[in-house]
């Protein structure tokens, strides 16, 4: 299964005051993981209609190999260190992906 494309998922709780600190080092990560981490496809950041704390991270990789290898690399540590000292509460799930929709044209 190690050739399947792969979601990670964050779900996340940020406190409000804390949203632009937060916001900051997403965009900081998200720019560098897109502009050079092997496997890395796409993410985003979500966040609950209903709740101004919780969050939803995605990220959409080659495999979970590849995330996976990111994930125990010091530079992802320090990468994200900033953008998890805003998190009061953090959980983590990971998926190979079975099967999806055409894309749009």
């Amino acid at each position: 299964m190690s050739d399947k494309r792969a979601r990670v998922v964050f779900l996340v709780r940020v406190p409000v005051p804390r949203t632009e600190q937060f916001l900051a080092a997403y965009e900081e990560v998200r720019h560098l993981v897109a502009g050079g981490v092997p496997g890395h496809l796409v993410d985003q950041v979500c966040r609950s209609s209903t709740d101004p704390e919780q969050w939803l991270i995605t990220s959409e990789w080659a495999s979970l190999a590849d995330f996976e290898e990111w994930e125990r690399s010091p530079e992802h540590r320090d990468l994200v260190r900033p953008m998890r000292e805003c998190f009061t509460d953090a959980r983590s799930l990971r998926f190979h992906i079975h099967a999806q929709t055409p894309a749009l044209a």
